[in-house]
């Protein structure tokens, strides 16, 4: 280990990324409301005597982005600051108990981002000027719904490499599923719901619709790659009658090699056939966001590098995709290389379960300063 990383690492400080994290917790931030925490991370910057620049996304929305070193940064680490919404509004700031840290986002995000931001601390503290990497801190908007803050920073800046922090139980993930979003319109005749024989249910049909298609052998969980999920499903309402329109969205996730294009077809083509066993079906499908997966070059440097760390941190070592949708996929497509790194389990994201170890939260601190650290 270098004596330049025993210095960051050294200056990590795990009483101040605690009490950072908390309060970024603290601080409720669902997409399209992150102008609080913004304020609050942008302060912590400027306090630490940095220069924060902010990129204007929408009416009191925008991205935090920090440079340091000489020239353009070859990598940036990325966190997007915002959430989905709360179950509870009451309960969901935080709650340490034995080392885990519950609340809003503690996984999906803001355990990365507070790790990111303390690692920035780290690097300043402990290095002089002239020896600080020339690398970037980019604090997003809008990742949650469309991603719009990433996108506005692509607008500008291409790095060669992004780190970003959503929660992988600090596996590296240089591999990522591709995302389809498919949206189902059944349509009917309503009536008067005491007489359902004069009208056509549109929610009958749509449940038809969903059997039919979640028993092809294209979604067999036990057998097929491709993730499908049912998000929401909703219909007409204008009280005692039989409904006359039903909506459902699809989230489709699959295997970074699978083109989501052919996937869209592939379905268009099944559900042609649903009409011949579903009387009266009037159906429209819709495809209004795809994004293909990736999987980069295993022999490339932040992997041989992190690949000598892992064991020095007692980390096991893992090469599997990314199985979520992240800005990572929207990185890849503009030719920037996404490695996904960061505190915290997929699987309790977005629930009321949400939480995580704090040990992983300062660990990754340490990981982010090792990959800031060595240029490729």
């Amino acid at each position: 280990m270098s004596a330049r990383l025993e210095k960051v690492w050294s200056a990590i400080n795990p009483e101040r990324l605690r009490k950072m994290f908390l309060e970024m917790l603290d601080i409720y931030s669902p997409s399209g409301k992150e102008e609080d925490i913004q304020l609050y991370l942008e302060d912590t910057l400027t306090t630490a005597g940095f220069t924060v620049e902010r990129q204007l996304v929408d009416d009191d929305r925008y991205n935090l982005r920090v440079v340091m070193g000489e020239g353009e940064p070859w990598l940036y680490l990325v966190g997007h600051v915002d959430t989905v919404p709360a179950w509870d509004l009451d309960t969901f700031g935080p709650l340490e108990e034995g080392g885990v840290i519950r609340g809003l986002g503690s996984a999906d995000m803001k355990g990365g981002c507070a790790a990111m931001v303390e690692t920035w601390l780290a690097l300043a503290e402990a290095l002089e000027p002239a020896e600080r990497p020339s690398i970037g801190l980019l604090l997003v908007v809008g990742e949650e719904e469309n991603g719009d803050g990433s996108a506005v920073f692509l607008e500008s800046c291409r790095p060669p490499w992004v780190v970003i922090g959503e929660p992988t139980g600090l596996a590296a993930k240089f591999a990522h599923y591709g995302y389809l979003e498919a949206g189902f319109v059944t349509s009917g005749l309503r009536s008067h719901s005491s007489l359902p024989e004069l009208g056509h249910n549109a929610v009958e049909s749509m449940l038809r619709v969903l059997l039919l298609l979640g028993s092809d052998p294209l979604f067999d969980r036990a057998t097929s790659e491709i993730v499908y999920s049912i998000r929401e499903m909703r219909s007409s309402q204008a009280g005692f009658v039989v409904p006359d329109r039903c909506e459902t969205w699809i989230d489709l996730h699959l295997p970074p090699d699978r083109d989501p294009a052919l996937l869209q077809d592939e379905i268009r083509r099944i559900v042609a056939g649903y009409g011949r066993a579903i009387p009266g079906l009037d159906l429209e499908v819709s495809f209004d966001f795809l994004s293909a997966g990736y999987r980069l070059d295993s022999n490339n440097r932040l992997e041989q590098i992190l690949r000598e760390i892992y064991p020095k941190l007692g980390l096991p070592w893992q090469t599997d995709a990314f199985r979520s949708h992240s800005d990572g996929n929207m990185f890849f497509a503009a030719g920037v290389k996404p490695l996904i790194l960061g505190p915290g389990s997929l699987e309790i994201a977005h629930t009321p379960e949400e939480s995580v170890l704090f040990e992983e939260v300062a660990t990754a601190a340490r990981l982010y300063a090792v990959l800031c650290l060595e240029p490729v």
